[in-house]
């Protein structure tokens, strides 16, 4: 069993800097890749950032150049530092991590609660 717990969140003003992150704990192989979804209200989730285990990043065009994704692959934990952020940053962010739980056993994908991003004056 895989748990993702995320920290940060809260609210913050536009061209404010927030930081979050996920430690991934529990039947932990290996991990291909970690990153952070969110999900605007009334919208679909989408993808924001991932860092693979290779330090490979990939960003969402709305977010590359003010968002940093990065990782602590001994403590399985992954970071986002948000930076001038938007309202339109507003949403859920959910951690999300592809565990490999036995070297037996392939990757699935586990996420976290998510935890609410709030970015108004």
């Amino acid at each position: 069993q895989v748990q993702l717990v995320e920290s940060g969140g809260g609210l913050v003003q536009p061209g404010g800097s927030l930081g979050l992150s996920c430690a991934a704990s529990g039947s932990i192989f290996s991990i291909s890749y970690m990153g952070w979804y969110r999900q605007p209200p009334g919208m679909q989730r989408e993808l924001v950032a991932r860092i693979f285990n290779s330090a490979y990043t990939h960003y969402a065009d709305s977010v590359k150049g003010r968002f940093t994704i990065s990782r602590d692959n001994a403590k399985n934990t992954v970071y986002l530092q948000m930076n001038s952020l938007k309202p339109e940053d507003t949403a859920v962010y959910y951690c999300n991590a592809n565990v490999q739980t036995l070297p037996t056993m392939r990757n699935d994908d586990y996420w976290g609660q998510g935890t609410q991003v709030s970015v108004s004056s």
